[in-house]
């Protein structure tokens, strides 16, 4: 077997281990942090499986160490690029380039980069005893500090660079949103609450004797809320679109009840294709299976396919819809209007995430906006990360009585006001 890998950052293993049990853990806390779902008992069944295997032979011991951590054959992409980078690659530090930074070579095509693996390399890579001065290609950045990610989230994306991009993608991978629990009319046990359990109060009491000792309570159940997002996919939305989509994956990752569907001049739906583990992976995929991506947009048509095929089986349970669009839609007005109504006589709920909202002056004058907006329960912006986590407060729903039926909002005052 090649030459194993020793290096140990801040976070690896204690010095006092051997050459192999150091790197072995090592490789599984890289791993960890790649986002594999290990446990510290990893490391030690992976020590116990090596005694077994030749450890002269690298193909043994690859299959010992895949068989204890390969939970799926998604995994496997992974786990592979990450064997031949810690296990001594000769080109270890030029291939990690490669992952962060990749060139495309007229000869060959270019690497499949993994940027989880890239991200977990990173991070755990130490310092280095002062060089020479590094060109720009060679740089590998450090994490953002708290300062310049609260300044991230608060960028339009619009206006980010290519190098600020691949950090805010990092950013929303990292924090995982999650939705806020929608409070239900059922009642729970619990250890305390409001509503006193006679019935499990008085079992209780039986079983110690017939003496009374405690209450049992009952509380109001929570459930996280379906989520139903339409997204604008045409020329002016494109860049809000694949933003929208990485907060997406990271709502898909953190098991929201969340189905996502694309609409240009044709309706996609991409929920399946969002449950990749890699959010690269999975923008790639949708790419290819949508074929309207910056193309033109016919929002009416749109809501007539999904009213049609989807709404009864994705708008139950007190489900919320989100749509996000900029609302420019100049053909068939009547049916926007039309398909609007009747989507929300079948959702709870539609909340309307317009980036257009980033301009203070924004007036509804588009005729496909007046169309959009008697229908809506909230308008809200869509154009940078804190307006994406706002979400989170936006969409808690405290079991209140359904909404009343819409009236017409005053031309005189702004209805998202």
């Amino acid at each position: 077997m090649a030459t194993l890998h020793a290096a140990t950052g801040p976070g690896g293993p204690p010095p006092g281990l051997p050459v192999l049990a150091r790197n072995v853990t090592h490789f599984m806390r890289l791993l960890r942090d790649g986002g594999f779902a290990l446990s510290p008992a990893h490391a030690v069944e992976a020590l116990s499986a090596l005694r077994h295997v030749d450890i002269g032979r690298r193909d043994e011991v690859r299959a010992a160490l895949a068989a204890l951590v390969l939970s799926g054959p998604d995994q496997r992409p992974l786990f592979d690029a990450a064997f031949d980078l810690f296990w001594r690659d000769p080109d270890w530090e030029g291939k990690l380039r490669a992952l962060l930074l990749p060139r495309v070579d007229a000869g060959a095509p270019p690497p499949k980069r993994s940027n989880r693996l890239a991200d977990a390399l990173a991070a755990r890579q130490p310092e280095a005893p002062s060089r020479p001065a590094q060109t720009a290609a060679e740089r590998i950045h450090v994490p953002l500090t708290f300062s310049d990610q609260e300044r991230l989230a608060q960028r339009d994306f619009e206006t980010l660079t290519a190098q600020e991009w691949r950090a805010l993608q990092h950013l929303v991978r990292t924090r995982r949103a999650h939705l806020a629990l929608q409070r239900t009319r059922r009642l729970r046990a619990a250890t305390c609450g409001t509503h006193a359990d006679l019935r499990a109060s008085a079992r209780l009491a039986v079983r110690q004797h017939g003496e009374w000792l405690r209450w049992k309570f009952r509380k109001h159940a929570e459930r996280k809320p379906p989520v139903v997002l339409l997204l604008d996919i045409s020329g002016s939305m494109s860049q809000y679109s694949r933003a929208v989509l990485y907060f997406c994956h990271a709502l898909m990752q953190s098991r929201e009840r969340l189905s996502v569907f694309l609409f240009g001049t044709r309706l996609t739906n991409i929920t399946r294709s969002l449950r990749e583990r890699d959010p690269d992976e999975a923008v790639a995929v949708i790419t290819a299976q949508v074929r309207d991506w910056a193309g033109g947009t016919r929002i009416g048509a749109a809501l007539a396919s999904f009213n049609r095929h989807w709404a009864r089986r994705t708008l139950s349970g007190r489900a919320t819809v989100l749509l996000v669009t900029d609302g420019l839609d100049h053909e068939q007005i009547d049916m926007l209007g039309d398909e609007m109504a009747r989507l929300r006589r079948f959702a709870h709920r539609i909340v309307w995430l317009n980036p257009l909202l980033r301009y203070p002056g924004f007036t509804p004058q588009a005729r496909g906006v007046q169309a959009i907006l008697p229908h809506v329960d909230a308008l809200r912006p869509a154009h940078n990360l804190d307006s994406l986590l706002a979400l989170e407060t936006l969409l808690s729903d405290h079991g209140g009585p359904p909404r009343a039926a819409p009236a017409k909002p005053d031309k005189e005052a702004p209805p998202w006001k």
